[in-house]
C-alpha cells in the first residue's frame, strides 16, 4: 500500500509505530523508541517519501507572473532609491496582486 506524507502525518503514533513493523530498513530501527515526529521522518525515508508538499499551479504561466513580479520589484527599489512615496505604492500594490494570483492558482 503507497503511503503519502500526509496521509501518514494524520495517522496516530500507534499506526505508524504498525507501519514501521512491517519495514526492514535501517532508518526504522528502534521504531518503539521514537515519539512521532522522528518516526514519521524515519518512515519518510524508508519508502522514499518527499516529506515537503508541492503545490502546483494551474491557470496562470507562472513563469511570466513571476517574470513580471521581477520588472515591479525593480521598479519598487528604483522609487525607493528616488524616495517617490507614490510609485512605491503603485510598485507594491501590482507585486501583491501578482503573488496573490499565483497563490490562487496553486492546488
Amino acid at each position: 500500500m503507497a503511503h503519502t506524507f500526509p496521509e501518514l502525518k494524520a495517522k496516530p503514533l500507534t499506526e505508524l509505530r504498525e507501519i514501521a513493523a512491517g519495514i526492514e530498513h535501517e532508518a526504522v530501527k528502534g521504531y518503539t523508541q521514537l515519539n512521532k515526529d522522528h518516526l514519521l521522518e524515519a518512515i519518510c525515508k524508508a519508502l522514499n517519501i518527499d516529506m515537503h508538499v508541492h503545490h502546483e499551479v494551474k491557470g496562470v504561466d507562472k513563469g511570466t507572473v513571476k517574470g513580471k513580479i521581477r520588472e515591479w520589484q525593480k521598479k519598487r527599489d528604483e522609487a525607493l532609491a528616488a524616495k517617490d512615496r507614490k510609485q512605491l505604492k503603485v510598485a507594491l500594490n501590482h507585486i501583491h496582486h501578482f503573488k496573490h494570483a499565483l497563490r490562487k492558482a496553486m492546488v
